[in-house]
């Protein structure tokens, strides 16, 4: 990363005053508070906080107003700041079969067991500019009743969960490394993955399980080739316009990735932390993740019969168009051990895109060129010179 810069002294004490003064704005206008950035701007809040590997949505949002918007500055502020901190313990996997959905849909199966939880989306509404917003007006947030059989109606939102977890069996992917055992008194509200349907008939490749500890893409460098636990953490932290191009890419055609949204979950799991001098697992705290599953088209090989395959997507907060990206190119880069044809897509070459992924290693390496490179230039300015001193000496010889 390059970011040491040096200059005159008054001139970057002026630089740094003016960009204060530049950030604050008019003062005529009342100033943002973290609070109103953290639940007015969620979005970028739980954006920065993926890409900086920091589950804290008060820093995401100082780091938001400090960088004036630019969330890629705001990525940076916090990855900077996670490294002065100690680790003081690692968590038990998370358990996704015990999330506590805020939303939860599926492109493959329509009728699931307790229903399709819409959630907060933009999915249905028109793209339209609500001026009542700039008057500053509330709209009205209050949900509409659903009529029921009896009559009357009931409030969305106020029991579907405990049906949700009395018609679930048990969650089919404890066990397959995709998450690992609840405790027993989190098993009564299970979410079942929808995966699970098409597991049960065989027809979707199973995750076999494994204690293997898988390595720390913040603590090691990014080695080649990459096994998929490290692609998908450099997948979860990459830049969202990437990672969403790349995986555009493979929509079109480049990499042949035709996929389904087999479910895409939104919801707090709990986090728990072993405690040596106890001997079990205690709760300290819960965070918001989303969590997709793609169902893609596999035609088997000499040892696997034709089948679907996942591509699978986590990332920090409500951030449902990384996590489908992301999803689309983990199943993409598995095209080796999948036995199927390189296409020569860049969507299925690991070193481009994990290489490429992480903004804020292009943003230094980019932004570099804009400081001074006075005798770098020179020595090109000399070679231009020459090189036209040269050709014009080959050229009169020739006449």
């Amino acid at each position: 990363m390059y970011v040491a810069v040096k200059g005159g002294e008054r001139a970057i004490d002026n630089a740094h005053a003016w960009l204060a003064e530049e950030r604050r704005g008019d003062r005529a206008v009342p100033e943002l508070s973290i609070p109103q950035i953290r639940e007015q701007m969620a979005l970028a809040v739980n954006r920065v906080m993926a890409e900086g590997s920091l589950f804290d949505p008060d820093l995401a949002a100082l780091a938001i107003k400090q960088s004036r918007g630019d969330l890629i500055e705001a990525v940076f502020l916090i990855r900077a700041y996670r490294t002065t901190l100690p680790r003081l313990a690692a968590s038990t996997p998370v358990d996704t079969g015990a999330m506590a959905v805020d939303r939860r849909v599926s492109a493959t199966f329509k009728d699931l067991p307790g229903g399709q939880v819409l959630g907060p989306t933009f999915d249905y509404t028109h793209r339209l500019l609500d001026f009542a917003l700039m008057a500053e007006a509330s709209p009205d947030m209050s949900p509409t009743p659903i009529p029921s059989s009896q009559g009357g109606g009931e409030v969305p939102g106020q029991s579907s969960l405990a049906t949700i977890a009395d018609q679930a069996p048990p969650s089919p992917l404890v066990g397959e490394g995709w998450g690992g055992g609840a405790a027993p008194g989190i098993q009564a509200h299970r979410v079942p993955h929808v995966t699970s349907f098409l597991n049960r008939d065989g027809l979707i490749e199973t995750a076999p399980p494994s204690d293997t500890t898988p390595p720390d893409l913040t603590r090691e460098p990014m080695e080649l080739p990459a096994a998929r636990p490290l692609r998908l953490q450099a997948l979860t932290r990459g830049d969202e316009g990437f990672v969403l191009s790349m995986a555009y890419s493979t929509q079109r055609g480049y990499g042949r990735t035709h996929a389904f949204v087999g479910e895409l979950r939104i919801g707090t799991v709990p986090v728990e932390v072993e405690i040596p001098e106890l001997g079990f697992a205690v709760e300290i705290g819960e965070i918001e993740l989303t969590e997709c599953e793609t169902v893609n088209q596999f035609k088997g090989s000499r040892t696997e019969p034709p089948q679907f395959t996942r591509g699978y997507g986590l990332v920090f907060g409500q951030s449902e168009r990384k996590a489908i990206a992301m999803s689309l190119v983990d199943r993409a880069l598995r095209w080796e051990e999948l036995g199927e044809d390189n296409t020569g897509a860049p969507a299925q070459d690991e070193e481009f895109v994990l290489m490429h992924c992480d903004n804020i290693q292009a943003t230094g390496f980019l932004e570099h060129i804009k400081l001074p490179h006075y005798v770098d230039f020179q020595a090109e300015l000399e070679l231009v010179r020459r090189l036209r001193t040269e050709a014009q000496a080959m050229q009169e010889a020739a006449e």
